[in-house]
C-alpha cells in the first residue's frame, strides 16, 4: 500500500483502552471483549494491512506498545492484562515469521504515561494512584526516545524482544548473543 508520502516503513501500534476495571466475574462481557478488539485486534489489523508492502520491500519495523501488565497478573484488570499479554506474544510470533523478510517487530513497555486511560484507571485501581504519588510516571518524551531508537534499526538483531523505557538499549544490544542463548526479554514459562 502506498501513501502520499511514500511506502510505510514504520508502524507504531499505540491505541489502547484499559477497562473494564473490577473483578472479572463482574465485568460486562461486551466491554471486556471490546478491550481485546482495541488492544489486540487493532494492532493485528494495522499490521496485516501494511505487511504486504513491507514484505515486498524486504524492510520495515513494527512497534507494538504493550504494558508491564502483559507480563504478570494485576487485580481488577483482566481484560487489559489478557490483551497486552496476547500483544506481546503476537509481537514475538510476527518477529519470528518476518525475520526472513527483513522486518523487525518490537513490543515496548512505556511505563505509566499520564494519558486519559491512566487517569481513568487510577480512579478504580488504588495501586496506580500509589505509583503516581511515588513519582513513578514516565514522560511521553522518554517513550518517544525508546521508539526512536528501535525505529532506527539499532536493535534489529533482537527483534521480538520486549523492551522497556527502563532498559539501556545499547547495553542490551551489546549482550545480544547471551540474550538469544538464554531466551531473555521474551514471555517464557520457567520451571525448575
Amino acid at each position: 500500500m502506498e501513501y502520499m508520502l511514500g511506502p510505510v516503513s514504520l508502524l507504531v501500534n499505540n491505541a489502547a483502552t484499559g477497562g473494564p476495571f473490577g473483578p472479572f466475574w463482574e465485568s460486562n462481557p461486551e466491554d471486556w471483549w471490546r478491550c481485546q478488539e482495541v488492544n489486540l485486534r487493532g494492532p493485528m489489523l494495522c499490521s496485516r494491512e501494511l505487511l504486504p508492502g513491507m514484505i515486498a520491500r524486504q524492510a520495515g519495523r513494527i512497534i507494538n506498545v504493550v504494558s508491564g501488565a502483559g507480563t504478570r497478573a494485576y487485580p481488577d484488570m483482566s481484560a487489559y492484562v489478557a490483551s497486552k499479554t496476547a500483544l506481546i506474544r503476537l509481537s514475538e510470533q510476527l518477529a519470528m515469521e518476518l525475520k526472513p523478510h527483513g522486518i523487525s517487530v518490537f513490543p515496548v513497555m512505556p511505563g505509566m504515561v499520564r494519558t486519559a486511560m491512566l487517569e481513568e484507571a487510577r480512579q478504580h485501581l488504588p495501586f496506580i494512584q500509589k505509583s503516581l504519588d511515588e513519582g513513578r510516571d514516565v514522560s511521553p518524551e522518554v517513550v518517544a526516545g525508546l521508539v526512536a531508537v528501535l525505529a532506527s534499526g539499532a536493535a534489529d538483531s533482537l527483534s521480538g524482544r520486549l523492551f522497556s523505557v527502563n532498559d539501556d538499549v545499547e547495553e542490551i544490544v551489546r549482550r545480544a548473543d547471551a540474550i538469544h542463548a538464554n531466551e531473555l526479554y521474551l514471555l517464557r514459562v520457567r520451571s525448575a
